[in-house]
């Protein structure tokens, strides 16, 4: 075969770059056509697509300023010593003259957020935070018209709260849309007063879906990079139908491009019972659970590391009325498996108060289906731990004092408390704590350090160790390695 020419190479060369940009323009523009078109997630994509968004959706979002609680700021009598030794008389005086004999004497605290109007009366979503603590609220429109405003309802768990004004004419709402199917990656446009500066657009997508916080059942948070700051709180998270998908209601402070919303089906579910009840109610069990891990699925028998297992059942509670008892596995609620105990709280919460629910539990290596009626959340009372041979694994054991086991709601005579962990032992590596109480070991219950000890070491030469512990009043299973 004969070699090209070089002027033949070279005119090739210019017609693959000359229509290089033309194929790769036309490329792109046939891919966001593909992500879009047609496909009733998101609305076409294009130039004015942020600006047509905004058009839509701006009127119905709000600015909200409170004012409520005293600011904490030292008396001007108070004042630290400074280079010039005491604030002089005559500058005392000039500030009695003018603002009386402490001008920061009743100072109230100010405050900024946001909302979104649900429903034309004016009804308006926001964060529980944002009002907390308000004695009065101002809610101001796009158009700058302002009205006090009065609290509907708030639920501090989910951290939202419903007001309403009275407007003197219907006002512009936002649809809600389903959180439940927001992709990462997706565009979203988030809406806000931050820093006070009123109706601030931002743009960005969805970085991450059920993020955690560390903030309880309900922690399963829409992550964004679309900017949101301080006021921001309250606003809305909106797809590119205008739809809120979410209620933005944190940041991460130590690094920029990260903001938090409330997944919008979090606030669908309790936002009819906000406006008429002003609370919410919600379905109680009376146990304290924790995960499965693969450690503890074999020491429990179980196939796979699934469910939940019961670490206690609290005394007068539906559970136990039910007939839980403590180690049993509940491996599905009202037929649906159980993967994620997070999931499943969030699953009995939102169970009506009396309905009789079904579960399936592992109880001693055998299946049992079971009937609970559903009782109303309680209020549990926190109850904290007040915190000598070391043994085979690493820990310093004491015997319980019966002031401890009462302040524990442990049962007088049993358990024993760990006073030392030893660093890198086996103890440490299972988890255990300074403080922990030992209530069984290998489904024994012991009540003295020696029986700790002959548990460890006389009792049947396992790679692993069982241990019940009662950890700050709540009851929690680890396993040990020898």
């Amino acid at each position: 075969m004969r070699a090209p020419k070089p002027l033949s190479v070279f005119l090739a060369l210019t017609i693959a770059l000359t229509l290089a940009p033309m194929s790769i323009e036309r490329s792109s523009y046939s891919i966001f056509s593909s992500l879009h078109a047609g496909q009733g997630r998101q609305a076409p994509f294009g130039p004015d697509v942020f600006a047509d968004v905004t058009e839509k959706v701006k009127d119905a979002v709000v600015n909200i300023s409170t004012t409520g609680g005293v600011l904490n700021i030292p008396s001007l009598k108070r004042r630290p010593r400074t280079r010039f030794k005491e604030w002089s008389p005559r500058f005392e005086e000039f500030f009695e003259r003018f603002f009386g004999e402490d001008p920061h004497r009743g100072l109230k605290k100010k405050s900024l957020g946001s909302g979104f109007i649900v429903d034309g009366e004016g009804y308006i979503l926001t964060n529980h935070h944002v009002i907390a603590e308000a004695e009065e609220i101002t809610v101001i429109l796009k158009d700058g018209e302002e009205f006090k405003a009065t609290v509907v309802g708030r639920d501090e768990e989910t951290d939202i709260a419903l007001i309403k004004i009275d407007a003197p004419h219907t006002l512009p709402t936002l649809s809600l849309g389903d959180s439940g199917s927001v992709r990462v990656g997706q565009w979203v446009v988030a809406i806000g007063n931050p820093f006070g500066l009123g109706h601030t657009v931002t743009v960005g997508v969805v970085s991450a879906m059920r993020r955690s916080l560390g903030r309880g059942p309900y922690d399963e948070y829409i992550q964004t990079d679309a900017s949101i700051n301080f006021g921001n709180s309250g606003g809305p998270l909106i797809d590119l139908q205008g739809r809120a998908i979410g209620i933005n209601t944190a940041i991460y402070s130590k690094g920029q491009g990260l903001g938090f919303a409330i997944p919008i089906n979090t606030a669908r579910d309790i936002l009819q019972e906000l406006r008429e009840k002003g609370t919410v109610v919600r379905g109680w069990l009376g146990v304290y659970i924790q995960n499965v891990t693969p450690e503890l699925a074999e020491s429990f028998g179980l196939p796979s590391p699934k469910g939940a297992i019961i670490a206690r059942v609290l005394p007068d509670s539906p559970a136990q009325e039910g007939g839980f008892k403590r180690g049993d596995v509940i491996i599905s609620f009202q037929g649906k498996e159980i993967e994620d105990i997070s999931q499943f709280t969030r699953d009995i919460k939102k169970t009506r108060p009396g309905t009789i629910a079904s579960f399936t539990i592992m109880r001693e290596g055998e299946t049992k289906d079971m009937e609970v009626r559903v009782g109303t959340k309680e209020e549990k009372e926190e109850e904290k731990v007040i915190a000598e041979t070391e043994d085979e694994i690493g820990i310093s054991l004491q015997e319980l004092t019966p002031e401890l086991a009462e302040k524990l709601g442990i049962e007088k005579g049993k358990g024993v408390l760990i006073t030392k962990v030893k660093q890198g032992s086996k103890a440490s590596q299972a988890g255990l704590r300074r403080g922990d109480v030992i209530l069984e070991i290998d489904w024994k219950e012991v009540s003295e350090p020696e029986g700790v000890r002959k548990a460890i070491q006389e009792g049947p030469r396992r790679e692993r160790l069982l241990m019940l512990i009662n950890r700050r009043g709540a009851n929690l299973y680890l396993v040990v390695n020898r």
